[in-house]
């Protein structure tokens, strides 16, 4: 089973594909924070990339004789599941499969399978997606400023290294105090096949996060990794469920 949708099936005017899906699903923003993007619904477009391969990982593709499909983790705006759905690639040399639709769970296509496939799923246990205060914090803020500068806004990018080191942890501790007080502060994600959480790091103003703060949790501690773009942080967090909109949004 290919792990890459474009292996799997010929997807056409994959651009478009997407378009009609945006249009098809419940309304949702699916365009960047800040990053300039040349395609439409950028989050949307490497959404279904993504599930598609965790799909493939878990071998939840369902296919028969002439069809295949999988479940998007979408809904309509009636809340009906929306499965993309395939039919045989009748061109020699390309990919066996050829992308039809998107359809609705009861759509007369569906009927040409007994079983639905189910959802992606990412998370072992649901202590995975909620923050335990009771651990340490264990981080390195000089390694993560070092390795990673260039994903820090303006003015801070432009700023020495102890400056922007003195922010960081004035907001890392601004930050930690408000998961304490709003475990929902902590939003997971799923990315290189692990769970991890995301901390909003607010650098200029209260209420407005700049950069996010991957969390990992080992046996008895997490460990601050890195530190991602908030259009990273919601590609990578959309995979788990549409963050709530307290911090993370695009």
């Amino acid at each position: 089973m290919p792990s890459e949708l474009f292996d799997f099936a010929y997807m056409g005017n994959y651009d478009d594909a997407i378009q009609r899906l945006a249009e098809f699903a419940e309304n949702e923003d699916w365009s960047y924070i800040s990053t300039t993007s040349s395609k439409n619904n950028p989050i949307l477009y490497n959404y279904i990339l993504y599930t598609f391969k965790r799909l493939s990982e878990e071998s939840k593709i369902s296919i028969n004789d002439n069809y295949a499909c999988f479940d998007t983790g979408l809904m309509t705006s009636s809340q009906e599941p929306i499965y993309a759905f395939f039919d045989k690639n009748n061109i020699q040399g390309q990919q066996k499969w050829h992308f039809k639709q998107w359809a609705r769970k009861g759509e007369s296509v569906m009927n040409n399978f007994s079983i639905l496939p189910e959802m992606a799923h990412y998370f072992e246990t649901p202590e995975d997606l909620v923050y335990d205060t009771r651990l340490e914090l264990r981080e390195n803020i000089e390694h993560i400023i070092e390795e990673n500068k260039d994903r820090f806004p303006e003015p801070f990018k432009s700023m020495n290294n102890y400056q922007l080191q003195t922010h960081f942890k004035g907001a890392l501790d601004n930050a930690i105090k408000r998961v304490k007080r709003n475990y929902k502060t902590a939003i997971p994600q799923y990315y290189n096949g692990k769970m991890q959480l995301l901390f909003p790091i607010c650098l200029s103003d209260p209420t407005k996060a700049d950069i996010a703060l991957t969390i990992e949790k080992h046996n008895s501690f997490y460990r601050a990794a890195t530190i991602i773009t908030l259009d990273m942080a919601y590609n990578n967090a959309r995979l788990i469920a549409k963050p709530d909109k307290d911090w993370l949004q695009p």
